[in-house]
């Protein structure tokens, strides 16, 4: 498995563009993917803004079980604090709550002083800041994770996921359904082979459709344009996320040969009884 960190040089994000890799099997379970810290932004040990933080992490852990979203805001200014976690859509309320239960301990141990901070599981996203992003669109930071392997029909695969997704924004966002969570599961099938193509996307609940929008498609042209046709990969930003995943269709099995049909054969000549003998 491959991981690609979306982020810029830019002072006002947290890290710069870094690419690595990394080989495992394709993700089963929940594992973590990255966590971002703001070295340039802290706060000291034991102040109110720390006890905030604090305050803001254990609000998201109680609200877990109760939806895939929720934020928080904690505290008077300057120290308030600005909370918030997204679990994807697919997951059940147990394996969302395990993970933002992980996911609010690991991130203050990653990024124990830093005022603003962003952690990615496979499973959910958790943040934190000092300055309020509720309602905001942001792509970054991001990270696309994604699988060596090639997808079937690697010549047509990235028009077909095109369209497919193309599909997917569209419908999730001209929908009134708030959160905005859409999965579909096609066969596809194509002269050189067939496959399952599972794809989803989801934006946090906090944008407008039109935001929405544009966050799914800036996720989708992260993974369209970095990684050639992998067979699996899942793009996570502080706001929206995608998915996808094939697995080929075995091919049907030969029908058996058949025989060409016998000829009948002529039945035997009648043999006619001979005669009676004249009587004389």
């Amino acid at each position: 498995m491959a991981r690609i960190i979306i982020t810029t040089l830019t002072a006002s994000l947290f890290f710069f563009s870094l690419l690595s890799h990394q080989t495992m099997s394709q993700p089963q379970r929940n594992e973590l993917m990255d966590t971002f810290c703001n070295p340039s932004n802290n706060f000291t040990q034991t102040s109110s803004y720390e006890t905030n933080r604090d305050t803001v992490l254990s609000t998201l852990r109680e609200s877990s079980s109760l939806g895939t979203f929720s934020n928080v805001t904690i505290g008077l200014s300057p120290d308030t604090v600005y909370g918030m976690f997204l679990c994807r859509g697919d997951i059940n309320t147990t394996s969302c709550s395990d993970c933002v239960q992980t996911a609010t301990i690991k991130i203050a141990t990653n990024c124990t002083l830093n005022k603003r901070a962003v952690i990615y599981y496979e499973h959910c996203m958790v943040r934190y800041s000092n300055v309020s992003f509720f309602s905001e669109l942001e792509v970054r930071p991001g990270i696309v994770l994604f699988t060596v392997r090639s997808a079937p029909n690697s010549n047509q695969f990235n028009q077909t996921l095109s369209d497919k997704f193309n599909q997917l924004i569209l419908n999730i966002t001209s929908s009134s359904l708030i959160p905005y969570f859409l999965k579909d599961q096609e066969r596809v099938i194509q002269p050189e082979g067939s496959y399952e193509l599972e794809s989803m996307v989801q934006c946090s609940p906090d944008l407008d459709s039109s935001n929405c929008t544009v966050c799914l498609r800036f996720a989708f042209s992260s993974v369209s344009t970095c990684c050639g046709s992998p067979s699996f990969a899942q793009v996570f930003t502080p706001k929206c996320l995608l998915r996808y995943q094939t697995s080929v269709l075995p091919s049907p099995p030969p029908s058996p040969s058949t025989l060409p049909p016998l000829s009948p054969s002529s039945p035997p000549p009648l043999s006619m009884p001979p005669p009676p003998p004249l009587n004389t």
